[in-house]
């Protein structure tokens, strides 16, 4: 799942978009808000969940909240805020805010208010994924594979194979371009190389093969990558 941060507080910043990494979720995180809209103006679905603080420069949570329901885009936001006055939270919820979280707060409220906004996302999936005989474990980042005749293989998954996986069975059977997979799964501020798609799926298919097990992802010349569960 991916999150657009917004803070621009850097020790604050990095310490949530850590958090979050470790929690397995891709973190896009920019420091003012006129970066952020240009993120949530015309790719806004590729988000779960958005984490505004209230005071940017240029343009401020409330802003960015503003604009985002006039917009009639439904993404869930979280306002962060040292703002804790009962007028400041109303102010933030008519604003479009989904949930308000005061100034100084403890990482565990962060991640549980994140899992309630998760569950009103449109972009939310279940703990587990299955596609024909695959099943990907999200709680232990695991892959399962049912063989027939064999007992069920199962496969520890890095964070990226987990993601790259995740996303590509959550469109099974579709061509998904290389492109659309680096801009899914690698975070906004990490070295463009331009084969690191191709590179973590070689990494995946010399697992498979490792574990003896057919791999379902597909390259399809000059378009991209499909996953397909049947031989």
């Amino acid at each position: 799942m991916r999150i657009l941060l917004v803070e621009d507080e850097e020790d604050l910043g990095l310490a949530i978009k850590q958090v979050l990494v470790g929690e397995k979720y891709v973190v896009d995180w920019v420091t003012d808000g006129t970066q952020a809209w240009l993120c949530l103006e015309s790719q806004w679905t590729d988000y779960t969940v958005a984490i505004f603080d209230w005071l940017l420069p240029e343009l401020s949570g409330l802003e960015l909240c503003q604009r985002l329901r006039a917009n009639k885009k439904p993404l869930p936001v979280l306002m962060l805020t040292a703002l804790g006055q009962t007028e400041n939270r109303i102010t933030g919820l008519d604003a479009g805010a989904d949930d308000y979280l005061v100034k100084p707060f403890v990482m565990e409220e962060l991640l549980a208010r994140l899992r309630a906004l998760q569950r009103r996302s449109p972009q939310l999936r279940p703990s587990t994924l299955t596609v024909g005989p695959f099943t990907l474990d999200d709680a232990n980042t695991l892959l399962q594979i049912e063989q027939p005749d064999r007992p069920t293989q199962t496969i520890p998954l890095t964070l990226k194979e987990f993601q790259v996986l995740n996303y590509l069975m959550e469109n099974s059977d579709r061509i998904i371009p290389g492109s659309k997979l680096r801009s899914q799964l690698w975070n906004l501020d990490e070295e463009p190389i331009s084969n690191v798609v191709a590179a973590q799926i070689r990494l995946i298919r010399r697992k498979f093969a490792r574990y003896g097990c057919f791999c379902p992802i597909q390259t399809v010349p000059g378009q991209g990558y499909r996953f397909k569960a049947a031989p």
